[in-house]
């Protein structure tokens, strides 16, 4: 598998900061190639199964932030911690169903080692009328 480069950030941080054994993302968005793939409310201008592909690509820049700061993901011993924003729609409640891909993708890439705790949150706006967001928690292996 072939990450993607890790997209600039659009405010004044860094995509990725290890402390320690962890290394914790800032959060990313579906931005390919520097442009985001769609924009909008989960449940009004975006479906829920777009969004679900959507968070699979925001888990893929998490990845890649992490590559920023440590050479190989073979070093991640564990994704500890997913946390999933959802640009919803006053009435869309599924917020887990959409993050599920973002955990998808990471048990894909990773097997047991993206195994995680998580938390799906709904907003009312996101960075670039995105609709969803995701930052990545890992432990590096020693």
């Amino acid at each position: 598998m072939t990450l993607p480069q890790v997209p600039a950030p659009a405010g004044v941080y860094v995509p990725a900061l290890r402390s320690g054994p962890y290394v914790y993302t800032s959060g990313q968005v579906p931005l390919v190639e520097g442009k985001l793939l769609t924009a909008g409310k989960v449940g009004a201008e975006v479906t829920p199964e777009r969004a679900k592909e959507l968070a699979g690509v925001c888990a893929l820049n998490a990845l890649a932030a992490v590559t920023s700061v440590v050479d190989d993901l073979d070093r991640i011993a564990q994704v500890v911690k997913v946390t999933g924003f959802v640009a919803s729609a006053p009435d869309f409640t599924a917020q887990p169903g959409v993050i599920n891909g973002a955990s998808e993708l990471l048990g894909e890439v990773l097997g047991d080692r993206g195994v995680h705790a998580r938390s799906a949150v709904g907003v009312a706006a996101l960075p670039l009328d995105s609709p969803v967001e995701v930052e990545i928690q890992v432990e590096l292996a020693d």
